[in-house]
């Protein structure tokens, strides 16, 4: 294996699954290093990290009037299990004490474990789970305060490469790290790993420095908004694809569309769990070509599913979903969890060599 090969790890305590973006790069998710995992990273622990007050003003558009801004509504969350632990970060959704995090990061901890919440102030909750979407890789906590600090949410559509971001969170467990980058790219399929399932994100890509224990924590733009929800990286491992090692950031962090999370956690907060789209069809995952091939079983096409009402055949390979244009199955999927249930959509296939375009709905999946 060359030394500059992107490999896939997961926190220490979870079993490692390869994943990609694209073709080639390996994603990871970060809910955090504990224990002596944390340890054998940086030597460091938060108590040791000494922060100074200044008198001198700053402008309200400086990273460090942004960071005083924001940093009182992200917290540093443990989630423990008689299996282990993570770190995570979350940030305030509502005033009436939400709390927005990704899935990955409490996961572990839902059926018989315990999930505390520290805030900037240092005092600590007890939270519940309000309810998760794993496809998303999206959870709603919620701890009993008032009048708490929520962030304002950005428009992530609006977003372009180039524009100056923030990340706020609790890399290797120190909480109130502040990290500055810039918007890398935009509409990068991701799909990440977890000890349930995959999640897929249409993702923005990020240079600011993410590290475990940033996830779920917010990425916001210059005037203090959300625009994003830090949830994986890739990262460099030299030793072996499967290590249990946690690498650090190589300036390649992906957040959740806050565009996306806020219409996932709405639902959650209703409802106590989200819906997401699906075209009623089976993917053939092992298909090399360009697209995403239908399945070529006969049970490939849901009967009365969308896919089977536009007149999509089984061996069909989709080409373009929603005029955006399909080279994998991962992109056909992030493509179609980007929108709605209900919503119309075009579809592409190529069939024989022939291309045919559909129209159809998307319907919700089973829960």
């Amino acid at each position: 294996m060359s030394s500059d090969q992107v490999n896939f790890t997961e926190p220490a305590k979870k079993s490692s699954k390869q994943v990609t973006i694209g073709l080639a790069i390996a994603i990871a998710l970060f809910a955090g290093a504990t224990g002596a995992g944390l340890d054998r990273i940086l030597n460091v622990h938060s108590a040791n990290v000494v922060s100074s007050h200044s008198t001198i003003e700053r402008a309200p558009d400086s990273i460090a009037a942004i960071a005083a801004k924001v940093s009182p509504s992200v917290v540093n969350i443990d989630a423990s299990s008689a299996q282990g632990a993570d770190t995570g970060s979350g940030f305030f959704f509502d005033s009436n004490g939400y709390i927005l995090t990704n899935n990955h990061v409490i996961e572990s901890a839902v059926t018989g474990g315990r999930i505390r919440v520290t805030l900037s102030s240092g005092s600590t909750y007890s939270a519940t789970v309000v309810g998760r979407a794993p496809e998303y890789d999206i959870a709603v906590l919620k701890i009993d305060v008032s009048s708490a600090p929520a962030l304002s949410l950005g428009d992530s559509e609006k977003v372009v490469v180039g524009d100056a971001v923030i990340a706020i969170g609790s890399p290797l467990g120190l909480a109130g790290t502040v990290t500055s980058g810039i918007i890398s790219a935009k509409d990068r399929a991701v799909s990440t790993g977890s000890s349930t399932q995959n999640s897929f994100i249409n993702a923005i890509q990020t240079d600011a420095a993410i590290n475990p224990g940033n996830s779920g924590g917010p990425l916001v733009d210059m005037t203090g908004a959300v625009i994003g929800i830090n949830s994986a990286i890739a990262s460099l491992n030299t030793s072996s694809a499967f290590s249990s090692a946690q690498s650090g950031s190589i300036g390649l962090g992906f957040a959740i569309p806050i565009n996306q999370a806020k219409k996932v956690a709405d639902q959650i907060i209703k409802t106590g769990k989200a819906t997401y789209p699906i075209v009623g069809v089976k993917i053939d995952t092992s298909y090399q070509g360009e697209g995403a091939r239908v399945a070529p079983a006969s049970d490939a096409v849901l009967a009365g599913g969308p896919a089977a009402k536009a007149g999509i055949k089984p061996g069909d390979v989709i080409v373009e979903f929603a005029g955006k244009k399909i080279t994998n199955s991962d992109e056909l999927v992030v493509a179609i969890r980007s929108h709605s249930v209900g919503e119309k959509v075009s579809i592409t296939v190529l069939r024989d060599s022939t291309k045919k375009s559909f129209s159809l709905t998307l319907v919700a999946g089973k829960q």
